[in-house]
């Protein structure tokens, strides 16, 4: 039987380092000569690192793109090799995958289906291509297409398969949320199955900004089958071997392609490419196909947590900050975000410092004192009373005739936050990591130029009752708690005044953060998620609180996605504007 080996390359590129991912792709190219593989795949934009944004409408940088990707083309003799750049084509900026074959840059293929929803907006950076080519070559009849091409079940994918194409490379830089990885893999195992094609998903890995990219490349066979998955977050290259006679046997067994190929007037912009195999490189063995890895899925902490982790170690990487500080209040937050730290940055990167202020209770000093030794970070001790009460005696005049309330509770808010910037500029290298989760975020239970100060808000996507979640998963991993069961018990609050707590402003957890699921992420009407069982002034307070908070959300720092609609780039509203429910 005719088997090709594959390597699928999910490496971790950064945007706008073209020498950089060059070298990176250079080393994925000799690894998989010494693997033995025909074909070697990299990912969507894989030269200039994904998404280039604005960087796209600079021409030198499409040009230069271009450049770093010729400059591959000795390194690919022996080799078929696919390789996502930006091209710069009759005036115009395409996403683009460049196909070698045995060390010449033999075509180029254009994405077609330019997503512009979500975190995607190709369609202001990139022209549509229209060319569906299939390569023949030696043994082989393959496609490429890069990401949203193979999301939908028409063109590209059935017109190559039907063009004859027995494998389909595809290229990607996925951003991860939540339960996206299986719905991908059903999502590619039905494309496959219906196209009667093998497909080879190639995904990226890593951080960019608030995306995550999660990896979990796999390859499917024509019937969906799955033939192998790399680890979610990791850099790998993943070595598989596909049975393409079993291909052309699933085929003859299958009476859909003969009727579709009848059905069609002709046969939607097919180009078959016929490239010479003088060396006979490109005879495929007679032997058995090799079974890929398969490594499993992660469970759904433990894939949020891998997130969490990969978003805050290569943001701080790519930005050249080595060191964080957070402040440590002893609530759940903070401690979360000082954990994923730990586990992203290793805890000699890591300074937790505790800001007591005259409401500041025992037990959460306490906490705080016990997370950082359990942690093994850096700990810095630095009580706010003196500043707060100079500041009361400074605005007293002004005050004077009010009620103590907001302005009072958020100046020590806005004291630690000053704390922090100060040390953020005096340690080199040093960044600040805000501790706000996505509830508070949906409600403004933040306040602005205080909690909300910093460079990077790990958590600001995750809900409070999977911050919870997260703790206790965390403390499941090591044989004793590394976050004090007291910081997971104790009810949350924001100790800026005397006895107070989360729910005395906000709903129950529980219950607020389907209600911020329903309005933010799936756009639903008070009625409607009245209508889902909530109660009603409930739901008419909260989305009130969601919507006047807005300008808040606009001056946060930027955070790991992890849900399907973060605050951000990925949910755009306007600031000025009347809105009804």
């Amino acid at each position: 039987m005719r088997t090709v080996r594959l390597g699928l390359a999910q490496i971790n590129t950064t945007v706008g380092d073209l020498t950089g991912n060059r070298g990176r792709i250079s080393g994925e190219l000799a690894k998989a000569r010494r693997e033995g593989c025909t074909i070697v795949a990299f990912p969507e934009l894989a030269i200039t690192g994904y998404p280039p944004e604005d960087l796209v409408l600079r021409r030198a940088f499409c040009e230069a793109s271009r450049e770093a990707v010729a400059g591959l083309a000795t390194e690919t003799a022996g080799l078929i090799a696919v390789v996502g750049f930006v091209d710069w084509h009759n005036g115009d900026a395409y996403n683009a995958a460049a196909v070698f074959i045995d060390g010449e840059w033999h075509d180029t293929y254009h994405k077609q289906r330019l997503p512009n929803y979500g975190v995607f907006d190709e369609e202001r950076y990139f022209a549509a291509g229209d060319r569906v080519p299939i390569y023949r070559v030696g043994d082989l009849v393959f496609g490429v297409s890069i990401c949203e091409d193979i999301w939908y079940p028409g063109s590209p994918l059935d017109a190559m398969a039907l063009g004859g194409a027995e494998l389909c490379i595809n290229i990607n830089a996925s951003p991860y949320h939540r339960g996206k990885a299986l719905a991908r893999e059903r999502m590619i195992s039905t494309r496959a199955a219906d196209n009667l094609i093998a497909v080879a998903y190639l995904n990226a890995a890593g951080g960019q900004d608030e995306l995550v990219f999660d990896g979990a490349s796999i390859a499917c066979d024509a019937g969906g089958q799955l033939l192998a998955r790399a680890p979610q977050f990791e850099e790998v290259l993943l070595v598989l071997e596909v049975d393409l006679d079993a291909v052309a046997q699933r085929r003859l067994h299958d009476p859909r392609r003969r009727v579709e190929l009848r059905d069609r007037e002709r046969l939607i912009d097919v180009e078959q490419r016929h490239i010479p195999d003088p060396h006979g490189r490109f005879r495929l063995p007679e032997r058995q196909p090799v079974t890929g890895e398969q490594a499993p899925l992660l469970d759904d902490h433990a894939e949020v947590w891998q997130a969490l982790v990969l978003g805050t170690r290569d943001y701080l990487a790519k930005t050249g900050f080595k060191q964080v500080l957070i402040g440590l209040s002893g609530g759940i937050d903070s401690a979360l975000v000082a954990a994923i730290a730990v586990d992203a940055l290793g805890p000699e990167n890591v300074i937790g410092v505790s800001m007591p202020s005259r409401y500041s209770s025992d037990h959460s000093m306490t906490d705080a004192n016990e997370l950082a030794a359990n942690l093994g970070i850096g700990y810095l001790t630095i009580p706010i009373e003196p500043a707060h009460a100079a500041m009361l005696e400074m605005m007293a005049d002004a005050f004077e005739g009010t009620a103590p309330g907001t302005a009072e509770e958020n100046l020590q808010s806005r004291q630690r936050a000053n704390v922090m910037m100060t040390l953020s500029n005096k340690f080199s290298s040093s960044i600040v990591l805000t501790t706000g989760n996505k509830s508070e975020m949906a409600c403004g239970y933040a306040t602005l130029y205080g909690d909300m100060a910093g460079g990077y808000g790990v958590i600001k996507d995750v809900p409070k009752t999977l911050v919870y979640a997260l703790a206790r998963w965390r403390n499941e991993q090591e044989t004793r708690p590394v976050i004090p069961v007291s910081t997971i018990t104790k009810p949350p609050s924001a100790e800026l005044k005397p006895n107070q707590l989360d729910q005395d402003t906000l709903p129950p957890y529980e219950i607020l953060d389907p209600i911020i699921e329903a309005y933010v992420e799936d756009d639903r009407t008070v009625s409607e998620i009245v209508a889902m069982g909530f109660d009603a002034e409930i739901v008419q307070r909260t989305v009130r609180m969601i919507d006047r908070n807005e300008y808040k959300r606009r001056q946060a720092p930027l955070g790991v996605k992890i849900t399907p609609r973060a605050f951000g780039r990925d949910r755009r509203l306007p600031l000025a504007a009347r809105l009804t429910q």
